[in-house]
């Protein structure tokens, strides 16, 4: 993952349309004051994306319930490789 774009909150509030267009290639926009981050701007895609691993977060899974797909997955999967 590439670092964010990083811009001073004075910067970000005086130059919003340029930053907003900006976030559609950057995904995400770190906001500072004195040098430490206070918040970010993100991309839609990177929002749709954060709001897709919150609802996750809070996803229960009972090991009873897996389809034989998901149990395989996991017997199958080998620690530090990276998953398809």
């Amino acid at each position: 993952m590439t670092e964010p774009l990083r811009v001073a909150a004075t910067e970000f509030a005086r130059n919003f349309a340029r930053y907003q267009d900006e976030a559609i290639s950057a995904k995400v926009i770190s906001v500072t004051s004195h040098g430490r981050v206070v918040g970010a701007y993100l991309s839609a895609s990177e929002l749709a994306h954060y709001e897709t691993l919150k609802r996750k977060e809070r996803e229960i899974l009972t090991v009873g319930e897996l389809d034989e797909e998901t149990l395989t997955a996991i017997r199958d999967a080998e620690y530090g490789s990276i998953a398809r």
